[in-house]
């Protein structure tokens, strides 16, 4: 399918009525007026050689070529006194015009070119007065050339000029349909254009939010436990207070490299580092371990896992980092198990714990409070990569959480 851009464009060059399309039918119009105007001329020329009004003739002929090549603007100008210019001008032409007919009715089919001049010129019911009063002219004429009533010549003039201006009118109406057309075309395709751009800033916000809640929100809230620890055991244990404020110190060193890399839409320090996936959760497990929680990592892949795609690698450690950051902060776990396994349709985490667990039909529907957001940030990272999650808990049998990415995942 053509971008939506393309596309209108496309439509554009087909239904809009160009520049150049337009100077091709004026130039047309102009050489067929010219050609009617000589070939009038060269006839009275040839049939009434060395009469008085032979001087007239040639001198009105001119007059109504440079008049006619001097014309305005058609109904496109809309400068200041654009309608009086065009009024005046076309008035000076039909005025040069009816009296060459006068003189010379063979100048009288001139008239053609000059209905196309006012219908395109004037406002509809100004041009149909024009076109009325030139076919008349032309009726007259035709008429004393032919010196006898000839019920053809009186009514194939009008038929010609309601035949034209039926044909123009037609195209006007056509043409200002298609405008809208284009119109409504582009209006919708800004209105879609703002709708992705609004589309793409909520999607942004969504990776930040989840970014921020997988690195920096567990970041903190571990630095807070650490150095709350801390202060219970400043006066009568320094040392492992220290060692408390120490490691405090490196997780928030971690979460800075984090929050640099996530801003840039980069892989995940852990990643970054080398080693794949399985040294990843290694190195999570080892951070997430501590006196109160040990994690064990068991990885199944048979040498696979460097098959997976980066952004399927990504997303498994975010969610192995929020889940770990559930278990420690609400499970009450004292050990932990990531799981990860590489089957040959699909790669499932596991991560599971013996806390306390709970009842996930009782799971909120959105994050209330600035707390629940962590599963539903892990649905979403699955749902953009094809995956599912499956949690099984039951109070005071702890928990398991599987995520399941397929291989063949949307891209």
């Amino acid at each position: 399918m053509l971008p939506l851009r393309s596309t209108t464009a496309t439509v554009t060059r087909w239904f809009e009525p160009s520049a150049v399309d337009s100077r091709w039918l004026g130039a047309v119009m102009h050489a067929a007026f010219f050609l009617l105007l000589g070939g009038a001329l060269a006839r009275f020329l040839l049939r009434h050689p060395g009469e008085p009004r032979t001087p007239w003739i040639i001198g009105l002929s001119v007059v109504l070529a440079v008049l006619h090549l001097l014309g305005p603007g058609g109904r496109g100008d809309t400068g200041p006194g654009a309608t009086r210019r065009r009024s005046a001008w076309l008035a000076l032409v039909v005025v040069v015009w009816m009296v060459l007919v006068v003189l010379a009715p063979s100048f009288a089919w001139c008239a053609v070119p000059l209905f196309y001049t006012g219908l395109r010129m004037l406002p509809p019911r100004a041009a149909l007065v024009l076109v009325a009063v030139l076919t008349a002219f032309v009726v007259a004429a035709q008429v004393q050339l032919a010196g006898r009533f000839d019920p053809n010549l009186v009514l194939a003039p009008p038929a010609v000029a309601a035949l034209a201006t039926a044909v123009f009118l037609q195209m006007e109406r056509h043409t200002a349909r298609q405008r809208v057309l284009i119109d409504d075309l582009i209006s919708t395709r800004r209105e879609l254009a703002a709708s992705e751009r609004r589309e793409g800033t909520l999607a942004e916000r969504e990776r930040l939010s989840m970014e921020i809640h997988d690195t920096l929100a567990q970041g903190l809230s571990s630095q807070r436990m650490l150095l709350q620890a801390a202060e219970r055991v400043w006066e009568t244990e320094p040392d492992k207070a220290r060692a408390h404020v120490r490691t405090a110190a490196s997780v928030a060193e971690h979460n800075l490299a984090e929050a640099r890399r996530f801003v840039h839409d980069l892989a995940p320090a852990d990643l970054a580092r080398g080693g794949g996936l399985d040294q990843a959760l290694r190195a999570l497990a080892e951070r997430e371990s501590g006196a109160h929680l040990t994690v064990r990592v068991h990885v199944d892949d048979d040498g696979q896992l460097a098959r997976l795609p980066d952004r399927v690698q990504s997303a498994l450690l975010r969610i192995a980092q929020g889940a770990l950051a559930n278990v420690r902060e609400h499970a009450g776990a004292s050990g932990a198990a990531l799981t990860l396994t590489l089957l040959d349709d699909e790669v499932v985490l596991d991560v599971s714990d013996d806390g306390h667990g709970f009842d996930p039909d009782a799971l909120p529907d959105s994050p209330g409070d600035g707390r629940g957001h962590g599963l539903l940030a892990m649905r979403a990272r699955l749902r953009a990569l094809g995956g599912t999650l499956t949690i099984e808990s039951t109070p005071g049998e702890g928990t398991v959480l599987s995520a399941a990415v397929p291989l063949e995942a949307p891209r």
